[in-house]
């Protein structure tokens, strides 16, 4: 027997899924319009940023932005062709490949970012208190826990370890 949501859950079901969508949209509109820049492509230069030496394995690539690998190898395609990353076989064993962000990569990521937590600041950080910060991250870490089937973020990690 289905346990239907009640008027309360679903209305918070309801504004979790319209808000999310609308600032995704509007997070990668700013970079589109300002910077052109996807979303996607700016996560990617932000964890290849991260990285040791600015470059992951394409499977821990995806893994870290939680997208398909497929999706992952059209969006740094679209990024090579853009001089923003470099595909390299892996230095360690010569079968994995490699995506290295490359000068231009790190150079569009530093004029973007600014941008970007700005935008962040002003669509969700300003309209939340404190507390419904704080309560946003539990849920969400608890969503990740109770979902995630790659690696874990780091910086997740740590902020919910603290």
């Amino acid at each position: 027997m289905t346990q239907w949501l009640t008027p309360d859950q679903q209305r918070a079901w309801r504004a979790y899924i319209v808000g999310t969508t609308l600032l995704m949209e509007h997070f990668d509109r700013q970079l589109r319009e300002k910077h052109r820049l996807s979303l996607p492509e700016y996560e990617i230069l932000v964890r290849l940023s991260e990285a040791d030496r600015r470059a992951l394995r394409m499977a821990e690539l995806a893994d870290s932005v939680n997208y398909s690998r497929s999706r992952v190898t059209h969006t740094i395609a679209r990024m090579e062709a853009a001089g923003y990353v470099e595909r390299r076989q892996c230095p360690d064993d010569g079968r994995g490949v490699v995506a290295f962000m490359t000068e231009a990569g790190y150079a569009k990521l530093v004029e973007a970012a600014p941008v970007h937590v700005e935008s962040v600041r002003r669509a969700l950080i300003e309209v939340a208190n404190d507390e419904d910060l704080q309560a946003i991250g539990r849920v969400f870490s608890n969503v990740i826990n109770a979902l995630q089937t790659g690696r874990d973020d780091p910086l997740i990690t740590t902020a919910e370890s603290a």
